[in-house]
């Protein structure tokens, strides 16, 4: 499937005459790229496609058809091996030898993750009988570069965090002539990859990557790497100084607003910076729609809420990449170039029944509109509300259909997911893979292997996180629970597009969740005469959205055999005002969450938690962790006793700065008699702070 694929983009290459001149491709330019957003505005020249080699379960062959929902994609043992090919089948319980790709150059291994793989992988570049690289799959995939850095004499630390992202790595490999990548591995143990590589066009000329290059490039990497660490405070080094214009506009509720309008002739914003203010700012940043309009066009390019456009939304979550940073104070800046030929208009309008006061900034830079390359940028919003996620009914969500000629650089989802279960195992939303078919594409040239895969993470995770290409900045939690935040850029993986672009990501949950809210937004620049599926925002597309009121947790698969019990049902004596007191909501169990602010280091709140049967048990909280979380340590010991004790926990800071969410506070199993026992919290640092407490959960083991 992937060689006719190939096959088809070289045809394609060549019908365009292919590469007459240009610069040679090097690993140091493409370590360039890595932050060059300037770049992308463009048409890649040399051109070249993306694809990816995954482990995504091979029986989904036929889109819409039987098994196209198929999700045996790594844990091992699939009816069919998730490879390209079977070289040497194992023999009783010794490894096998099974392809990941061999595609010709010239080209560039672009992107790499797994979530889990044994076993190794051999590397081969241009045909050449020694592999680059020979050693274990788990290394190239999440960090080839530290293994090349240590064989040159290196030290690696430079790419921890900057090149290696989460679970992905971006450390780019090119080749002249072939890539060829085997597992060495069994195929009943874990084995999820994804490997993205660029295929240039026929005469491309690319220096091949061997380890020296991060020698030679050494200068380059300590460069890119430093913007990558942290992109808001280190992009002034790769932004240029250009004039900036200030934005101060009020929108009255019900009304549309220039934000700016720039109608001089060619030239580009490099960078908007808008923070909005509002009675109630949440609100107002997914009910005031941002459009910019480039060069008379009657709708925006980018029409987008305001906050979801930024991936701040819902409400304002802090992080900070390589095109979009939030702060904490509620400023937002984009760095996607947006280039015009003529002219460019900013407009909001407030949706909300509140005016709305936007302020901010943008860079304007002359640009050189070539008609032939030069494209607009665009980000594409659609929701659906009341869905409902049904592991027996898995859909393929549409986030962009695209007839023309662009590029694809980014994705951003905004979900409430209304679970009970409240563990990731029963309560996770993106079980499903993306799907993304590119010009001919009979079935997809990147297919994954679950959403969060695709977003650089694994196995569900609640964990809020951030890197220059990736993120989730909201997880309300518990588990999966409540409104849900992720993103990831393609910016040295981008996927240009000449004629199509369709990409799709599976609803596949792990149980069924009615009222399923699912916004996303689909980051892209086209060339004018691109158009696409994009759907007017309505009024009802941006009502205020809120989380089911009395929620219970349920116990089901990562939560079955558990019994929870609201705090104060269960809390031992009356320690009341002002020690505890309790605070509303819907993001809680029965819409309250009691809140202990201990005046003093040593004070304790118990519980009393009975065992119905004696056996292995784990006793944990669901806590909240927020701006104004205090810190305590727990112990377990049997009722009346003044004996042995179990430490369940050192020490739990519940200190989030900017974040309010559950979160399941786990202890290790231990084993207990049938009786009560008391769940005893001690206040471990400074007092007055909160520890806010949703529900004590038992969970047989």
């Amino acid at each position: 499937m992937r060689h006719l694929c190939v096959t088809t983009i070289m045809v394609v290459f060549a019908a365009s005459g292919g590469v007459t001149g240009g610069e040679v491709i090097t690993t140091g330019s493409l370590i360039e790229e890595m932050v060059d957003l300037h770049r992308l505005a463009s048409f890649p020249e040399p051109a070249y496609r993306t694809v990816q080699f995954s482990s995504f379960d091979h029986r989904s062959t036929v889109p819409g058809g039987p098994g196209w929902f198929a999700n045996a994609d790594g844990f091992g043992g699939e009816p069919v091996p998730n490879f390209e090919a079977v070289l040497e089948e194992p023999e009783g319980d010794a490894p096998g030898r099974y392809l990941m790709c061999d595609v010709d150059g010239p080209g560039a291994i672009v992107r790499c993750w797994t979530a889990a793989i044994a076993g190794s992988i051999r590397v081969y570049l241009d045909g050449a009988e020694a592999p680059v690289y020979d050693g274990p799959a788990e290394d190239f995939l999440r960090r080839p570069f530290d293994v090349f850095a240590r064989q040159v004499g290196l030290d690696p630390a430079v790419f921890d965090g900057t090149f290696n992202q989460q679970n992905a790595a971006y450390c780019p490999m090119p080749f002249a002539e072939r890539c060829r990548i085997e597992w060495i591995g069994r195929i009943k143990e874990i084995h999820f990859y994804q490997v993205g590589i660029r295929l240039y066009e026929p005469g491309a000329e690319t220096a091949t990557f061997r380890p020296q290059d991060l020698v030679t490039y050494r200068e380059a990497i300590g460069r890119v790497a430093s913007v990558l660490s942290a992109p808001g405070v280190q992009w002034r080094y790769a932004e240029s100084d250009a004039e900036i214009v200030p934005i101060e506009v009020t929108v009255p509720a019900g009304e549309k607003r220039e934000l700016l309008v720039m109608d001089r002739g060619s030239c580009a914003i490099e960078r908007l910076t808008l923070r909005v203010r509002a009675g109630d700012a949440d609100r107002a940043l997914r009910q005031t729609i941002l459009s910019v309009k480039c060069d008379g066009w009657p709708h925006g390019q980018v029409e987008s809420p305001i906050g979801d456009f930024f991936g701040a939304a819902p409400g304002i979550n802090p992080f900070d990449s390589v095109p979009l940073t939030v702060e904490a104070d509620g400023v937002m800046t984009c760095r996607f170039v947006m280039p015009c030929r003529d002219s460019i208009r900013i407009e909001a309008e407030a949706r909300g029944d509140e005016p709305v006061t936007i302020t901010g900034s943008v860079r304007v830079i002359p640009w050189v509109w070539d008609d032939e390359r030069s494209m607009h940028f665009r980000a594409r919003w659609r929701v659906d509300h009341g869905l409902t996620a049904d592991p027996k009914a898995v859909r393929d969500i549409p986030f962009l259909v695209a007839n023309g000629k662009g590029r694809y650089v980014g994705t951003a989802s905004i979900l409430m997911n209304p679970t009970a279960v409240p563990t990731p195992w029963g309560g996770w939303w993106g079980e499903g893979d993306e799907k993304i078919f590119v010009d001919g594409d009979l079935t997809p040239s990147t297919f994954g292997t679950g959403s969060e895969d695709y977003f650089n993470y694994a196995w569900s995770i609640p964990d809020i996180f951030g890197w220059a290409y990736c993120g989730q900045p909201r997880n309300d939690g518990p588990g999966n629970r409540g409104f849900v935040t992720n993103h990831r850029w393609h910016v040295v993986d981008s996927l240009p597009f000449r004629r199509r672009l369709s990409f799709f990501m599976e609803l596949y949950s792990h149980g069924r969740v009615a009222g399923f809210s699912y916004a996303r937004l689909s980051y892209h620049y086209a060339r004018p005469g691109t158009f696409d599926d994009h759907m007017a925002i309505t009024d009802d597309d941006v009502r205020a959205l809120v989380l089911p009121e009395n929620w219970r947790p349920e116990a089901g698969l990562g939560a079955r055999n558990s019994t929870f019990y609201e705090p104060e049902v269960v809390l031992k004596g009356a320690a009341g005002p002002p020690y505890v007191e309790f605070a509303e909501g819907n993001l809680y169990s029965a819409g309250r969450l009691m809140v202990w602010r201990p005046v003093r280091i040593g004070q304790t709140l118990a519980f009393v938690v009975p065992i119905a049967e004696s056996g292995k048990y784990s006793v944990d909280l669901c806590a909240a962790k927020t701006d104004q979380g205090g810190t305590f340590r727990a112990v377990l010991r049997r009722s009346g006793s003044s004996g042995d004790e179990t430490v369940l926990h050192d020490e739990v800071d519940l200190c989030a700065p900017g974040r309010h969410m559950l979160r399941r506070i786990s202890a290790e199993p231990v084993e207990l008699e049938a009786g009560e026992y008391e769940l005893v919290l001690e206040c471990a640092r400074e007092a007055g702070k909160t520890i806010g407490v949703d529900f004590v959960w038992v969970q047989r083991r």
